[in-house]
């Protein structure tokens, strides 16, 4: 994308809703209405003639409803992942077909813009190309945020919340994890984001620390909707859980909120302590769980310590002669460069999955 997307801005200096006369309505209220920056609606008119039908003065704009109609379509597309040229076509188109069959004339069936998402669908259904395991469509336009190469899904979600637009957010998650499933969604869709939120903030103050917090607690929100706590019975027999926590100190969460969702998509029994769990407090966990896995994140160097962590993995439990002890798994970018013996550290959600799968499967077979 090659222009501002809702990025904070001045409003002008005339800001009443409607013009004296009735006219229309003032850029400032507009933008307001559409949740983007004047700048924005000034750079659309502009580049792609997304202008107002009237203005006042010869000097001040106007925009009449028909002019919202077609810019509320823009925003619609645009949040969609759809080139902003290409939207800013197909909205006009949109707003011409209204306006012919007002008139009276036949309606004609609009064909969809040809960058716009595919309804949602199972992976087995996409077509070669757009399956996860052959990368879906990727977008290479500029855009505010430092995606870079990435899906077509990742600009909308990056448009949407720069607009600090929650329910278009809300549906862009949900749709990117209903069509490619839990574990493509959370790598190649909120991830990327995620991190180009996080970039953004760190170049320019504290100017999107709000983009990044309602994205993460709209992705923390679809993460457990998708995965909903089983109330299946768990028999005797069974090894037990997988408990993910953050080491202490540790307050990044997202991670294993998402390890913890495609688990239990698995049907594998977890439990998740969150955030900084004091180190005795995990001992007791373990010893009163008896988990077939410990997954220990840490997203910084300064909060992943081994000497925890081999702690863990030999804390034992059960009865003298048969005492288990869990498999410890480490996350995070904070372990890299150290020596774990013994302890696996999978580099991607996907891998994590399968070793813990594998895991469980091996401890249920023993027992």
């Amino acid at each position: 994308m090659d222009e501002p997307t809702g990025e904070p801005g001045p409003p002008e200096p005339d800001t009443k809703e409607t013009a004296a006369g009735g006219t229309g309505m003032t850029t400032g209220g507009l933008a307001r209405r559409l949740g983007v920056s004047p700048t924005t609606l000034r750079s659309w008119d502009r580049r792609y003639g997304l202008g107002p039908a009237v203005r006042a003065d010869g000097r001040h704009r106007r925009w009449t409803p028909q002019d919202v109609a077609v810019l509320e379509a823009m925003c619609r597309l645009t949040s969609a992942g759809v080139p902003p040229a290409e939207a800013a076509r197909a909205a006009r188109e949109a707003a011409t077909g209204t306006v012919t069959r007002e008139r009276g004339a036949a309606p004609e069936a609009a064909a969809p813009p040809r960058s716009a998402a595919p309804p949602i669908a199972s992976p087995a259904m996409l077509p070669a190309d757009d399956r996860p395991s052959g990368g879906g469509r990727r977008s290479h336009a500029a855009a505010t945020l430092p995606l870079g190469d990435v899906r077509q899904e990742c600009r909308g979600l990056a448009r949407a919340a720069v607009r600090l637009d929650a329910p278009a957010v809300d549906s862009q998650l949900t749709s990117a994890v209903q069509r490619y499933g839990l574990a493509v969604a959370w790598e190649e869709v909120m991830v990327p984001t995620l991190h180009a939120v996080g970039r953004k903030w760190a170049s320019s103050g504290d100017r999107y620390v709000e983009v990044e917090h309602m994205l993460s607690w709209h992705i923390s929100t679809v993460l457990r909707r998708v995965t909903p706590v089983s109330r299946t019975a768990v028999p005797d027999s069974a090894p037990g859980p997988v408990v993910l926590a953050c080491v202490p100190g540790e307050q990044h969460t997202l991670p294993l909120e998402a390890l913890n969702a495609g688990l239990t998509e698995h049907g594998m029994p977890t439990r998740m302590f969150g955030a900084a769990v004091p180190a005795e407090a995990l001992t007791a966990a373990v010893r009163r769980l008896g988990p077939a896995a410990v997954v220990l994140w840490a997203q910084a160097r300064s909060t992943a310590s081994l000497p925890l962590a081999r702690h863990v993995a030999a804390t034992q439990w059960g009865v003298r002669g048969a005492r288990r002890h869990p498999m410890v798994v480490l996350g995070g970018p904070g372990w890299a460069g150290r020596s774990a013996q013994g302890m696996l550290r999978p580099p991607s959600l996907n891998e994590a999955l399968s070793v813990l799968t594998a895991r469980y499967e091996s401890v249920t077979a023993v027992g």
